[in-house]
């Protein structure tokens, strides 16, 4: 064996060690970051719960995997059940974001047009220009009273009559409250009848239509979410703590027969229906939420074609070009120079909020069986963690 013969026989074995050395270095490094990421997040939520208190859920996911998960705090706090990960809860308004999705599904296999006329698909009070982009924009000018009493508890649900409710609550509201097109005004009513143009263009009831093309598409079972409660040791109880404006005041706006028992701090919510279900009638897992936004962020996404989520995430204007801070479905936000879209939910018993970070590949959801939680405060702080070390907690 020559001389360079001997020291290339030294050297690559030498190098090879040196690479796998660093690579393990590194993998340790990144470990050693995720593992205290982790460790932050579950701090700050369970320093948010004690153990008599409703609990939370929260999940970080990519178009791969569960980055992160963790669930605190009680679904039942009279028998002192723990909150897990599979505990249902009611969405509300986290809805409109599936009901935009169902619109949008419907623009793409040609059925309706966005900037259709409502009015060639039901009756309504408003003005016959209103179209569909506007209800999805919340640029229609419709008015959003007080909806805590638009509920049914779940017990009456196969007496309940969705028409006349909608009918009472048109006639209660006929006018619009601002002009149309010429600003954003949040409406629970615009995505009710949303729903209706749903039921009308499929032929089908807007959540049977949901279920189909959007839950059973995923693979989502009907006890991970739905739009009724299929299990009622699965579904977390909702509270309002006994000390709070909505629990003193709130009274004078919910139906007495929706209050249920004190457990401790906490007031009891009845099991109950919105009278809309597609403006908040979804009753899910944080977990069964964020497959959704796993299909949203992945290339091949089962729900929608390339334009139509293009579509989903296209800021909207008004009729004089002026942005406002909304998609077609979603609310724009920002964190740490970071651009996501949200849809927050809530009412009485339940808090919930989800978001997707297009940009980064990365989506959050978080759920609570309680009323009084800052979800948008909460959320940013926890997600922020998960920004800043994309790289090694994301791939």
């Amino acid at each position: 064996m020559n001389s360079q013969t001997l020291v290339a026989s030294i050297k690559w074995p030498f190098i090879s060690f040196m690479l796998l050395a660093l690579i393990s270095c590194t993998l340790l490094q990144t470990d050693k970051e995720v593992i205290e990421m982790d460790d932050k997040a579950k701090g700050i939520l369970n320093n948010l719960v004690d153990e008599k208190s409703p609990g939370i859920q929260y999940i970080v996911v990519n178009k791969n995997a569960t980055i992160f998960e963790h669930t605190v705090g009680l679904s039942n706090i009279k028998q002192a059940t723990p909150l897990n990960a599979t505990h249902t809860m009611s969405a509300f308004s986290m809805t409109k974001t599936l009901t935009a999705i169902a619109v949008l599904q419907l623009v793409e296999s040609h059925k309706i047009k966005l900037d259709d006329p409502v009015a060639d698909y039901i009756e309504h009070p408003y003005s016959e220009h209103i179209s569909i982009r506007q209800l999805l924009s919340h640029t229609a000018g419709i008015g959003n009273p007080i909806p805590l009493k638009w509920v049914h508890l779940s017990t009456e649900h196969t007496s309940f009559d969705e028409a006349s409710a909608l009918n009472k609550v048109l006639s209660d509201n006929p006018d619009l409250e601002s002009q149309l097109g010429t600003e954003y005004r949040y409406s629970n009513i615009g995505y009710w009848l949303l729903g209706k143009v749903i039921e009308q263009v499929s032929g089908q009831l807007y959540s049977d239509y949901v279920n189909e093309h959007i839950f059973d598409v995923l693979g989502l079972a009907s006890s991970e979410i739905g739009f009724l409660v299929v299990d009622e040791n699965n579904q977390a109880k909702g509270y309002l703590k006994r000390w709070s404006l909505m629990n003193l005041f709130g009274r004078f706006f919910i139906d007495g027969k929706l209050l249920g028992e004190y457990e401790g701090s906490w007031l009891h919510i009845e099991n109950v229906y919105l009278n809309g279900p597609s403006f908040g009638g979804a009753i899910g897992s944080a977990t069964a939420f964020s497959k959704i936004l796993q299909d949203l962020l992945s290339e091949q996404s089962k729900l929608l074609n390339k334009q139509s989520k293009q579509l989903l995430y296209s800021q909207q204007q008004t009729d004089a070009g002026k942005n406002i801070e909304m998609t077609l479905g979603w609310h724009i936000g920002n964190l740490n120079g970071v651009r996501y879209y949200f849809k927050e939910g809530g009412g009485a018993g339940f808090r919930s909020e989800m978001r997707i970070y297009p940009s980064n590949g990365i989506a959050s959801v978080i759920m609570a069986n309680k009323t009084s939680l800052d979800s948008r405060k909460i959320l940013s702080e926890l997600d922020s963690y998960y920004l800043e070390n994309h790289d090694s907690c994301c791939g």
